[in-house]
């Protein structure tokens, strides 16, 4: 028994160790089956599946011709799904379409119930996996041409001749391979402003949902309210200005005192209105305009920011005009280095939204005066009165009439040239007292400038003989005389009714040429 035992254990040690052996060969064999690669993924997805399914989803067949161009460019396989379902990038892409709100968009993509379904799982996702992927990638597309604006026909419908930013879809097809561009928001993808106009709409949304502003009530007959005033519509007003910040504090008092005059008088620079010292009907009426009402406006003049090249803004020296602004504004190195009031077209002779570039300025100009004055006014004034013309300063030239420089003419005594087809330029003008006012649409579509000399001294500070005792020479000469700049600049006209400015205030103008309505439409329409 004693030489028993030992062989016994001999014998359970070796069938341990055999047996370790053999897990241990089996441990093997399972890590080498796990590490096998898993074939990749390949969905074959070619013209012919592709034409099929826009015959099941023709509300985005105007995507085919990019999407059939993006599917033959990847070997006609997928794009979004892998071995493990929906890549993360295509997750990304679905939370920016529902986040459009916040860009001022409806995220209301054709097929909204199919691509939820894609990446809720509510309900399951009944579509075929080559129909899956390419529902994202119309998706895609839907997404690319929402956060790019309307198409340039329909802003050119919308009288919008500004240089358009170029929606180049091939670099958005690429970056599906790179998987970059919807998750990457720098903010020099877009024009500026845009990102601004975004903030304020995000500030008058948390308004909306705390209940917007009350009503201002003055009842009938209401003139107006200055200091020492004492009635329950001041402390509406004082509640109203706290909402947006044009008052810091609301003490609710219905007392008009100086702090509620200086709130008013911040409304009344940031509306488009002459800060007064009292507070008059068009005041409340401006006032009583509701939030959703401005956050339309936000929302129009962002997508007016969607059709802009950003690159625009980088020049180192340009002039913009904004029309229902009424202003001018020099830009150099980045600084606005002038600023002008200016009177636009009224209602029947709009000023066209557009580019050119300024090359020449013009010193005790004539006035060619265009053939649609001649016919409506000349004529018809030759007609009556045989000294027509010299008592207004005019004179025949080779068939046609225009007014003699001096500084009764028209033009004023300078104005700045920037060749376009709309015949449209800058100028001086007589009519000086049209600048006071609040509404200066009363052009025949150029832009009367309020300070033409200033505009003029700056233009040509960089030329040392262009001194101002010069240009006040060449300006009161009563004979024409050219000046063509050494380098031209870029003028822009634009119209935004809604616009942040550098000290971050945001400003609301008059919608002159009741353009935001129309534009509202398009863009909350289903």
């Amino acid at each position: 028994m004693k030489i028993l035992y030992p062989l016994i254990a001999a014998i359970l040690l070796f069938s341990v160790i055999s047996c370790n052996k053999k897990a241990e060969k089996k441990g093997e064999e399972l890590k080498e089956t796990s590490e096998k690669v898993v074939p990749e993924l390949k969905i074959s997805i070619d013209s012919v599946g592709i034409t099929a399914f826009y015959k099941r989803y023709p509300k985005v067949v105007k995507f085919q011709d990019q999407v059939l161009a993006l599917y033959k460019k990847n070997n006609s396989t997928q794009l979004w799904l892998d071995n493990k379902g929906v890549v993360e990038f295509a997750n990304t892409l679905f939370n920016k379409y529902k986040g459009l709100e916040q860009e001022g968009l409806k995220a209301n993509f054709p097929y909204n119930e199919n691509i939820s379904s894609i990446f809720e799982h509510i309900p399951e996702n009944k579509l075929a996996k080559a129909d899956t992927d390419l529902m994202i990638t119309n998706l895609y597309f839907y997404y690319v041409q929402k956060v790019s604006g309307v198409d340039e026909k329909t802003t050119k419908s919308l009288e919008w001749l500004l240089p358009r930013k170029k929606v180049n879809y091939q670099v958005f097809s690429d970056s599906i391979f790179k998987k970059s561009t919807i998750s990457d928001d720098k903010k020099s993808k877009m024009f500026s402003q845009y990102y601004k106009l975004r903030d304020a709409l995000q500030q008058y949304r948390e308004i909306e949902k705390k209940g917007g502003w009350k009503t201002i009530e003055v009842g009938e007959g209401f003139k107006s309210l200055k200091k020492g005033d004492s009635v329950a519509a001041i402390g509406q007003i004082r509640e109203r200005l706290f909402l947006t910040g044009d008052l810091k504090e609301n003490s609710k008092s219905n007392v008009c005192d100086s702090t509620l005059i200086s709130g008013i008088k911040n409304f009344e620079s940031h509306h488009g209105l002459t800060p007064k010292n009292i507070i008059l009907p068009e005041h409340i009426a401006e006032l009583n305009i509701p939030v959703s009402d401005r956050i339309k406006t936000i929302i129009v003049n962002m997508e007016r920011c969607r059709w802009i090249d950003p690159e625009l803004e980088k020049g180192k020296e340009f002039i913009e005009v904004n029309i229902p602004e009424f202003k001018l504004y020099l830009i150099r190195n980045h600084e606005i280095v002038f600023v002008s009031p200016v009177v636009v077209g009224k209602a029947m002779t709009k000023t066209v939204v557009f580019s050119g570039m300024m090359n020449n300025i013009v010193f005790s100009p004539y006035w060619n005066i265009p053939p649609s004055i001649i016919k409506s006014e000349i004529k018809p004034g030759m007609a009556k009165n045989k000294n027509y013309l010299a008592q207004k300063n005019l004179e025949w030239n080779n068939g046609a009439v225009r007014q003699l420089p001096g500084k009764n003419n028209s033009l004023g005594l300078v104005k700045f040239l920037f060749p376009n087809s709309n015949n449209i330029y800058l100028h001086d003008t007589p009519a000086k007292s049209l600048f006071e006012r609040e509404n200066r649409a009363f052009s025949h579509g150029c832009v009367r400038v309020g300070k033409p000399r200033e505009l003029a001294i700056e233009l040509l500070k960089q030329d040392p003989s262009m001194t101002p005792e010069k240009i006040d020479r060449a300006m009161h000469a009563g004979k024409e005389s050219w000046y063509t700049l050494k380098k031209k600049i870029p003028v822009y006209i634009g119209y935004f009714t809604a616009w942040v400015d550098r000290n971050g205030n945001l400003n609301f103008y008059k919608d002159v040429y009741k353009r935001d309505d129309s534009l509202i439409k398009l863009l909350t329409e289903e």
